[in-house]
């Protein structure tokens, strides 16, 4: 099996499309396809804040009817998700931007999109397990002993990493490092914490590099284990971003 898997896109079109022509992803049709075979997959979090969230919406929902993709959901598109059901959420936190672009599109067009991305969150696993359960991907991790299970304890894990309870003072959630402690056979990849650079540690990778923020958009190649990025074309914004001890 070889894949593409990238980090947080955040509606960040113009820079995921540079990625995967840099892997060598032609896009012949509305979405990418390597002429050797490899796959893309995606950590989640493919809208909110960027500029262009309805097509990387219907790119991957092209890809995954295709095939050609393995797609998870992150926090962002459980979020979309409720609210594209008529649930009460608040319209904050980046969702304000995808509800403006929806909202700018005729009611044929908000229709087409609110049923593409429907039927994407709710064909995709809370993770994938891949190769053997030798690669896993989940939005915002998992520990060891949760995978294989389905729990709404994992689900929480897995879409907003291993949180407290308790929030810092501006606002976001405090969590621990549970990547320090993880000690699987699994590759396990995630995203949701951006970091300037890819962190690796324990045979986990986060390779959310912050391309919503100013940072850039990255991939990481299965089975290589090694990156390809794409500088952002957002502003900088230095506290967004993780430093760990």
């Amino acid at each position: 099996m070889k894949i593409d898997i990238v980090g947080d896109i955040h509606g960040c079109f113009a820079e995921f499309q540079q990625l995967t022509e840099l892997l060598g992803y032609h896009w012949d049709n509305k979405y990418p396809i390597h002429p050797e075979g490899r796959k893309l997959a995606f950590v989640g979090d493919l809208t909110d804040r960027g500029a262009n969230s309805l097509a990387v919406i219907e790119t991957v929902w092209n890809l995954s009817k295709k095939e050609q993709a393995f797609y998870v959901p992150g926090n962002h598109c459980n979020k979309l998700y409720r609210y594209l059901l008529g649930n009460k959420v608040q319209i904050t936190h980046g969702l304000e931007t995808t509800v403006a672009e929806l909202q700018a599109l005729n009611d044929k067009e908000q229709k087409k999109i609110k049923q593409m991305f429907i039927e994407l969150y709710e064909n995709a696993p809370l993770y994938h397990v891949l190769d053997n359960s030798q690669c896993i991907i989940a939005h915002a991790g998992i520990r060891e002993d949760y995978i294989g299970k389905y729990t709404n304890k994992v689900k929480t894990f897995v879409l907003y990493g291993d949180i407290t309870g308790q929030t810092h003072e501006d606002g976001s959630p405090v969590r621990r490092d549970w990547a320090k402690n993880y000690h699987g056979k699994a590759c396990i990849v995630y995203g949701h914490t951006p970091v300037k650079e890819v962190r690796t540690i324990n045979n986990t990778y986060n390779i959310d590099t912050g391309a919503v923020f100013g940072g850039k958009l990255t991939a990481l190649r299965y089975p290589e284990l090694t990156t390809l990025s794409i500088p952002s074309s957002m502003p900088f914004v230095e506290e967004k971003f993780k430093t760990f001890a």
